[in-house]
């Protein structure tokens, strides 16, 4: 009896790797893709994207989601239909018959499976797991200086909010995540330096309000 049972963990462990296995590559995979944009290692794919993405929030910023949605679907089937009919026309002149010009595209398949729905919904779950148990660690105060972290995060976002909308903050970030590498490679010592200097300023500030606090949760590195 123990023999089916050793059986039936082992797959299941064997599954769990294979899960995890496929999730850290295609976690790498996607990492490496983004960190060639953000870098500029390929500038027409890097400016494509940018150019694209801060188009779409700029239109959610002055239009509402259905028309941008509209409009973009629309350019899509204008540029669609339009090289459609040129390849047909073309095919008539030259007396060709090289079929659909989107034939390639129509026969790829582009189900999704069972197995990328479980693979997503596992690597959800871990995500969401460890929101929860951040969040709980910080409203229930588990570590003070964490809490009061937050807590100034939030003073200040309340400020932001205020001042900017979510697409302008969306739009912000788009800008940043696309400039902030080239800036950092021409800067580079000099921003380390400074970030550095900002780092440990503010260290110094926590532990002295650490310090002072009475009742104090003291932070405790487990190494």
């Amino acid at each position: 009896m123990l023999e089916p049972s050793l059986r039936s963990v082992t797959a299941r462990w064997g599954f769990l790797l294979n899960v995890v296995g496929s999730l850290a590559y295609r976690g790498k995979k996607l990492n490496e893709a983004a960190s060639q944009l953000v870098h500029w290692r390929e500038p027409k794919k890097s400016a494509a994207a940018f150019g694209l993405s801060l188009l779409v929030l700029l239109s959610l910023a002055t239009l509402s989601v259905i028309s941008v949605v509209s409009y973009l679907l629309l350019a899509c089937l204008c540029v669609t239909i339009t090289f459609r009919v040129y390849k047909s026309v073309i095919q008539a002149v030259q007396k060709s018959d090289e079929g659909h010009p989107f034939r390639s595209l129509l026969e790829r398949d582009i189900s999704v499976s069972s197995e990328s729905v479980r693979q997503l919904a596992d690597q959800f779950l871990i995500h969401l797991n460890w929101f929860s148990n951040q969040t709980r660690r910080l409203l229930l105060v588990e570590d003070l200086v964490d809490s009061l972290k937050l807590a100034a995060v939030t003073w200040v976002m309340t400020y932001v909010g205020a001042v900017f909308n979510g697409v302008t903050i969306l739009i912000l970030a788009d800008i940043i995540f696309f400039t902030t590498p080239l800036i950092y490679q021409k800067k580079k010592a000099q921003i380390d330096r400074h970030v550095e200097a900002v780092r440990l300023k503010l260290e110094e500030t926590l532990q002295s309000l650490q310090d002072k606090l009475p009742g104090a949760v003291k932070k405790t590195k487990v190494e």
